[in-house]
């Protein structure tokens, strides 16, 4: 059987209630969570020391981590700078310890590990205001994202619509924070980045999906609204299935072949695409159904025509 057919009839609002329960579940245990435990910032948004060092030989970012980790260094990010040889280093602040200390007993560590030279080529300092910045920058960026996508969607759509798709894009939000919290996986720009990608992923499947419900309401005029949703979610699973499988493939590959860098990019995407996929599946069309979307509301305003006026009075 070929479960990508058009023609698949699936209840999916039978379990609307349970859908419902299941995803204020979430939110509410990702949001306490947030609140109790807090996000595990990494140093981009903490601050903290940054060193650049260069090789002789192609560096060994491996054994530079397990350097730093043997040093006696918590917290720390290993990253390949411009070439194979240029590594930049960031770590969390020492307290008592100004940055080039810190700087200079990392470069003496991986000389010590190593037979060729290591060249110090920077230290520099970013101070925790710097990240205290990009922490409100980034929320903010996010909160004018999905007012964005409100007015983007009721213009397009309708209100009703509208505020599916916000509801649905903050809940996938939510939860993907939620997961980083009682994860306490490091939460850096890279994730921040995911954030957003989540964001435009789950937005473009609810659009997919609205704009078949919104052709089915002027087609299946005599319908109720929820037999027409399930046909519409029916008719775009196919669509749904392929994407997220696909997406799925390249994100499971850069999860387990990305690298360290990219780890947490990978996880956000992850965690988001599938509750994306769920999200605009049950969410946001159960929000625009409680809120009452009608045929009414889609249908196109009707013009009058100039002179008609004047041909009713003949």
């Amino acid at each position: 059987m070929n479960i990508l057919k058009s023609d698949l009839n699936i209840d999916f609002l039978k379990l609307k209630g349970v859908a419902t329960v299941f995803s204020l579940v979430l939110m509410i245990a990702s949001i306490t969570i947030v609140s109790f435990k807090g996000l595990n910032f990494g140093l981009d948004f903490t601050g903290g020391t940054l060193v650049q060092v260069r090789y002789q030989d192609d560096a060994n970012f491996n054994e530079i981590r397990d350097t730093l980790g043997n040093s006696g260094f918590e917290k720390f990010m290993v990253q390949p700078f411009g070439t194979a040889k240029d590594v930049m280093i960031r770590l969390a602040p020492v307290e008592g310890k100004e940055a080039v200390d810190v700087g200079n007993e990392v470069v003496s560590s991986l000389r010590k590990a190593v037979d060729g030279e290591v060249e110090m080529r920077k230290i520099d300092f970013v101070s925790a205001s710097v990240g205290e910045e990009l922490t409100e920058q980034g929320g903010l960026a996010i909160i004018v994202a999905l007012i964005c996508i409100l007015i983007y969607v009721s213009l397009r759509f309708e209100w009703k619509f509208a505020l599916g798709s916000v509801a649905a894009l903050a809940h996938d939000v939510i939860i993907t924070v939620g997961f980083f919290s009682i994860s306490q996986m490091e939460f850096d720009l890279t994730v921040l980045a995911a954030l957003l990608a989540v964001i435009g992923y789950s937005l473009n499947d609810t659009i997919v999906v609205f704009d078949r419900i919104r052709e089915n309401f002027l087609k299946l005029r005599k319908q109720d609204s929820t037999n027409i949703v399930n046909n519409s979610l029916n008719q775009t699973l196919s669509r749904t299935i392929m994407t997220s499988f696909t997406t799925l493939l390249v994100l499971l590959a850069l999860f387990f072949l990305g690298g360290e860098t990219i780890h947490g990019f990978a996880t956000a995407l992850l965690v988001g695409v599938l509750i994306g996929t769920y999200s605009s599946i049950y969410v946001a069309s159960s929000v625009a159904l409680a809120l009452g979307i009608t045929k009414e509301d889609l249908m196109p305003p009707e013009v009058e025509k100039e002179g008609a006026d004047q041909d009713a009075l003949m």
